[in-house]
């Protein structure tokens, strides 16, 4: 009995239902109570608690907090450390040149932000939200929309039990239906729900393709004398060079703590490409080694990150609901920033909607917040860089520097990008190429010291699955793997996962494709990347995956 159709659930029913407590999706309960003490508001999040599943890098341009709770320093906020350095640097294999930052234009300071744990900052969120009478209920996985005709209705959520075939079990719990005048989809990149209304209502039909990246990162325990609060560092360059776009981060947050992050476009065309392998070898450029050297990693955590910018922006508004925030993709690359954008859509569909259903409208679209966001400070965030990630992908790192920052400085002054709009083209599996027109690379072994491999590290994601449950990664045709995967792209899912959960094993029977789903850390990055696009990320049943505690 698996039929959806054949299940009885309970209903209850709210003015929004919000799915996802991240930045946007808390910044919007946060401010619909401010608007209106006596809005329903109720947030799901699929996370054992607030912040479970939040990976950031995180400077964090207070621009949204200021907007959103204009007294946050008062009120106790973890954001503390404030930028005190900034420094950009190019790397090769043995040393580095630092790029001075008076030619980058001033969007590109970091001057009067923060280093933080956005996973810290939500649960303080979370606290401000149900302070002012905000439901907020974690570990309940939104599975499934409910629709009503093409309007979105509201979700299913906290569905348990079922068995590993997919059938219901003794103990299965059906879970409730949350039903909305407005639903907000806030679940962060690549969202399953946002992927289903996307597909019934072609979202983005009229933008390009949306880009992505697969961001990794590590939290260390620095010597002291090595430590310096509030400092960042940016890199371009090795070990990636022409085989992919990407950099790293550095950010030495507090208490000895540094940030460690590597960036991958998902891009790239080499299939023997190993993101996770050129993040644990920039570890060992003499410049990191000599900051870790000695160090204590605490946690590593993966996820992909939006990148496509002002040109990908689907409709953001549908009858019953909008994205928010990353469901949307609102990352401003050059920056490495999307947490203010997250949290300023949030605030823009909280005045939307709550003005909508003042006036006693519900169910219809939210046009308003469209216009908000491409007309306002997120739009204008998005368009001043939207040419600096097409370029580099076409015409490599030196050209997106020097013509990437004449586009930008241009937009900086006078609103108007020279350059226009240039295109993304194909989507990231599309960019994959065939194994035969490239070269294996050879990765050196994790030394266990400042490089680890995979399954060691997925621990320190403190990740958990119930074993007993389907898997929710499923493959459109499970032969793809091997009858087309390995021999035409020698099936890459096994370098691209950053959590190892795709193998390929051979025994007497031939190569097997095996999915350990146990080791999965949300990421996206299989949904993404399979150049077939056979794999579907689907949630989980609530409570599991990562469990970050400062990420």
């Amino acid at each position: 009995m698996t039929d959806q159709t054949e299940i009885v659930r309970e209903s209850m029913e709210y003015d929004v239902v919000i799915v996802g407590a991240g930045p946007a999706g808390l910044s919007a309960a946060i401010r619909l109570k401010q608007i209106d003490a006596e809005l329903s508001v109720v947030v799901l999040e699929k996370g054992s608690e607030v912040g479970a599943h939040i990976l950031s890098g995180a400077v964090l341009d207070p621009c949204g907090l200021d907007r959103l709770i204009p007294d946050w320093r008062d009120k106790g906020a973890p954001v503390t450390t404030e930028v005190t350095d900034d420094n950009f640097y190019v790397l090769g294999e043995a040393g580095q040149v630092r790029v001075p930052n008076w030619p980058m234009p001033p969007l590109m300071s970091n001057h009067g932000n923060y280093i933080v744990s956005m996973g810290n900052v939500c649960r303080w969120l979370a606290e401000q939200a149900e302070a002012l009478g905000v439901e907020i209920f974690p570990g309940m996985a939104a599975s499934q929309v409910v629709w009503d005709g093409d309007r979105v209705k509201g979700v299913v959520a906290g569905e348990f039990g079922r068995e590993p075939d997919g059938s219901i079990g003794d103990g299965y719990e059906p879970g409730m239906e949350l039903h909305g005048k407005y639903v907000f989809i806030a679940e962060g990149v690549r969202g399953s729900l946002a992927k289903q209304i996307d597909a019934r209502l072609n979202l983005s039909a009229h933008g390009d393709p949306q880009k992505f990246g697969l961001g990794m990162k590590e939290i260390w325990e620095v010597s002291p004398d090595k430590f310096h609060k509030g400092r960042v560092v940016h890199t371009m360059g090795w070990p990636l060079g022409k085989n992919a776009g990407g950099g790293s981060f550095i950010y030495h947050l507090e208490n000895n703590q540094v940030l460690v992050g590597f960036v991958v476009h998902l891009n790239y065309a080499n299939p023997y490409l190993y993101p996770y392998m050129e993040f644990q070898r920039f570890k060992h450029h003499p410049m990191v080694a000599d900051l870790l050297e000695g160090a204590k990693r605490i946690s590593y955590g993966a996820r992909a990150i939006t990148e496509g910018g002002w040109q990908s922006l689907p409709q953001l508004s549908f009858d019953g609901g909008v994205l928010l925030g990353c469901s949307a993709g609102m990352v401003n690359v050059p920056r490495i920033k999307g947490n203010h954008n997250a949290m300023i859509s949030g605030i823009e569909a909280a005045d939307a909607a709550a003005a909508a259903i003042k006036a006693g409208r519900e169910g219809d679209r939210l046009t308003d917040y469209d216009g908000a966001v491409r007309g306002g400070a997120i739009g204008a965030d998005l368009k001043r860089v939207r040419n600096v990630k097409p370029i580099w992908s076409r015409l490599g790192l030196s050209a997106s520097l020097m013509l990437g920052a004449v586009d930008m400085w241009t937009a900086n002054l006078t609103g108007w990008n020279p350059l226009g709009t240039w295109s993304h083209g194909k989507s990231d599996a599309a960019a994959t190429g065939k194994a035969r027109d490239h070269k294996p690379i050879d990765y050196p072994r994790p030394d266990g010291k400042l490089s680890f491999d995979r399954l060691t590290n997925v621990a320190f994601s403190f990740t958990n699955h119930e074993e007993s449950q389907p898997c929710h990664l499923k493959l459109r045709d499970p032969s793809v793997p091997i009858a087309v995967n390995l021999p035409e792209y020698a099936e890459p899912a096994q370098r691209y996962c950053p959590a190892g959960v795709y193998e390929v094993v051979e025994d007497a029977s031939g190569p097997r494709f095996v999915i350990n789903f146990q080791n999965c850390v949300h990421c996206k990055t299989c949904d993404i990347k399979d150049p077939s696009q056979n794999i579907v990320w689907t949630t989980p049943q609530g409570g599991d995956g990562p469990n970050y505690p400062n990420m």
